[in-house]
């Protein structure tokens, strides 16, 4: 009676991976998440949803022959995630669905955009021409909510006069505002297959970890650009930020549980080092009562299965 926060399955966002082969396949850094075909999508989709969970992010996995250096199978009409959105949408049209806008599941190299001539830096300006391409085609497809994750400058703006001007002005913009140039990040790439043999450094255009007022420099940018939603990310080692940025926005505020903090729960748990369920529960709490509205989480699910006793 007198718990001031409270976890609901209202709450939660489900991401989920979708492949273009016939059968699903575990990752292995991930336990329980599966790289899904079309069809079994559709069918998670219909389940999560009966569940009560009101959203899903869907995470493209693009084979790597149709990956290039530009990431140009973005913008294919035969790419993947188009496919995926219109088959979920058509199932189930209540459900709302976030897709990722970003060129990392397409590129040769793992980044986030185009590259310099030289190799060593994204090129923003270039980028965000291709982001309003894809967030167009994205939205097209059925996407309700459009998610540029690549930290571009001035990319909410200009995805927001570009759907504006084709239309779509039903279609939310999910900021992700302050999103860290983490190591959790990880097994989300073995998930996408973006893993290189040298790490990423994405430095350049990610937020360095030990920045709170740049942080809030970008959520502010963000909001002024026309985002509909912000988000933090990761979620856990950064609860402060979550709690500066809830007190300066009043826009709805995600934080994404990434699939570092996942695994790692897991390990412990595997270990006996952990109560899985507990700390599954209490790392939750805390993201929740830092001031998130809305969590992304790989946990989203088994919390829903569990409310239904």
């Amino acid at each position: 009676m007198t718990r001031e926060t409270r976890i609901e399955v209202a709450d939660l966002i489900c991401p989920l991976f979708v492949h273009a082969e016939a059968g699903n396949e575990a990752i292995t850094s991930m336990p329980g998440v599966l790289r899904r075909s079309v069809p079994d999508l559709v069918r998670e989709c219909r389940e999560v949803f009966d569940l009560g969970i009101p959203a899903v992010a869907i995470f493209p996995v693009i084979a790597p022959e149709k990956k290039d250096a530009r990431g140009r199978q973005a913008l294919a009409p035969d790419n993947l995630l188009f496919r995926a959105l219109g088959e979920v949408k058509a199932a189930l049209p209540g459900l709302v669905l976030i897709a990722d806008v970003a060129l990392d599941p397409y590129t040769l190299h793992g980044h986030d955009g185009v590259l310099t001539a030289d190799g060593r830096e994204v090129e923003n300006d270039a980028t965000v021409e291709i982001l309003c391409q894809l967030a167009l085609k994205e939205a097209e497809a059925g996407a309700d909510i459009v998610a540029p994750s690549d930290m571009m400058d001035g990319r909410v703006g200009a995805i927001r006069s570009a759907l504006d001007a084709a239309h779509l002005t039903k279609t939310c913009i999910l900021a992700y505002a302050a999103k860290f140039a983490s190591a959790y990040y990880g097994p989300f790439r073995d998930a996408v297959g973006s893993r290189q043999a040298q790490p990423v450094c994405k430095a350049t255009y990610q937020l360095d970890p030990g920045n709170l007022r740049e942080a809030l420099r970008e959520v502010e940018l963000d909001a002024r650009e026309g985002a509909d939603m912000v988000m933090v990310k990761p979620a856990g080692p950064y609860l402060d930020v979550i709690r500066a940025v809830r007190e300066q926005t009043k826009l709805p505020l995600v934080a994404y549980q990434v699939s570092g903090e996942y695994a790692q729960i897991h390990a412990a748990a595997q270990a006996g080092w952990l109560d899985y369920d507990r700390c599954r529960e209490e790392s939750l709490l805390g993201i929740k009562r830092a001031g998130a509205d809305l969590i992304l989480t790989y946990f989203a699910r088994e919390v829903a299965e569990k409310s239904k006793g």
